[in-house]
């Protein structure tokens, strides 16, 4: 149920972007001004994460996550009444406040019912969510657009996210129980945040997590309308050329997770670096339509080799804080997100090739970096030493 939720939430944050260039025409606005909808969404889901991670210690994990999922669907149909590209930002923006408590919340659960050592499968069945919802929500929001509007797709999963909310319901006595709230002080707050950031091993992987995910969501967030420049498509076009997008993470990431688990993060972070980055270089040259869906797909398999190892680490940083810890992992994923979008639409003012060239450079230099950074991060049989 956890999955299904996190499948409806990421569904659709990645069901905007593919149709920019629609909106783009409806509300005759440019590209880059109605671009602007996807940090708006996306900045303050993150923002909202601290908050939410917070009082999830305090007043139990169940009563934010249902308060959240019911704040997500009831906003995303409001969405549909936008009559302006201003009015579908705030809307935006509401949005990613109200539904950024369940899906947070959820790995921090993973966290509380699983070792460390077995995060791994638990963990890749939430990413795999996550991959699913890009994987479906990036084409079908394209070719679902022609058939019943913009206004008809949100209305469409806001009310899915309603009915998900009416089957999770009996759940909520479990997931009550999995953590016990957590009293303190400002003090206490405070403090939290500097263990979890003033260790080297949560600096750098929130580190990581922030400028990984720049790099992921500034390519994909422009995608629909690179393919729409360079290959004149339109929106069921686009819709095909993404799907690849999602696909390794929503058929592999349980596998990617127990591989971690068995194998060790050292040597899948390094590697779904550089995948991330051969994808995106990919794009520098003219290679046919046809392979549009594999270059999404490498580039999809690098975010899921990725992120969810991050996350793996990031559940054990938090102790008896875990929505804290995973709330501050969420806000950096989606803070990254968003400035992503935001820094790459403003270097398309120079072209695609800029962009594109300078967002692989950095990810190439993450990964090289990794291969040191991460090399302590092994199964415990084979770590002798701290973490």
């Amino acid at each position: 149920m956890l999955a299904a939720a996190t499948f409806i939430i990421f569904f659709q944050g990645y069901m905007v972007a593919p149709i920019i260039p629609t909106l783009s025409s409806i509300f005759g606005s440019s590209a880059q001004t109605v671009g602007l909808i996807v940090p708006a969404y996306l900045i303050p889901y993150g923002i909202a994460t601290l908050a939410y991670g917070i009082l999830a210690d305090r007043i139990g994990i169940h009563r934010i996550m249902f308060a959240s999922l019911a704040a997500f669907s009831a906003l995303t149909v409001l969405t549909a009444t936008a009559q302006s590209v201003e009015q579908l930002a705030l809307w935006r923006m509401a949005t990613g406040i109200g539904a950024s408590g369940v899906v947070p919340l959820a790995l921090a659960l993973v966290g509380r019912l699983y070792p460390y050592e077995q995060r791994g499968r638990p963990l890749g069945w939430l990413f795999g969510a996550m991959a699913g919802g890009m994987a479906f929500g990036s084409p079908l929001g394209a070719m679902i657009v022609p058939l019943v509007g913009w206004q008809g797709l949100f209305v469409v999963v806001g009310v899915a996210g309603a009915a998900l909310l009416l089957v999770l319901l009996p759940y909520r006595a479990v997931i009550a129980a999995t953590v016990q709230p957590v009293t303190g002080t400002l003090r206490d707050l405070l403090r939290g945040y500097a263990d979890l950031l003033g260790s080297p091993r949560g600096q750098r992987t929130y580190g990581f997590v922030l400028v990984n995910s720049m790099f992921h969501s500034g390519v994909f967030t422009w995608l629909g309308v690179y393919f729409e420049q360079k290959y004149h498509l339109g929106a069921v076009g686009i819709g095909l050329a993404l799907l690849g997008y999602g696909v390794p993470g929503f058929a592999f990431g349980p596998v990617i997770g127990r591989t971690a688990d068995r194998w060790g993060r050292a040597r899948l972070i390094p590697l779904g670096l550089f995948l991330g980055a051969l994808a995106a270089a990919a794009l520098l040259l003219d290679f046919p339509m046809l392979l549009a869906p594999v270059v999404a797909m490498v580039l999809s398999l690098g975010y899921d080799m990725t992120q969810p190892l991050f996350a793996g680490i990031v559940t054990s940083l938090g102790g008896k804080r875990a929505g804290q810890a995973m709330g501050l992992n969420v806000f950096t994923l989606f803070v990254g997100f968003g400035l992503g979008s935001l820094v790459f639409g403003e270097l398309l003012r120079f072209s695609f090739g800029v962009a594109l060239g300078l967002f692989v450079g950095v990810e190439l230099i993450l990964a090289l970096l990794s291969l040191w950074l991460f090399r302590s991060e092994v199964p415990a049989p084979a770590n002798t030493g701290s973490r």
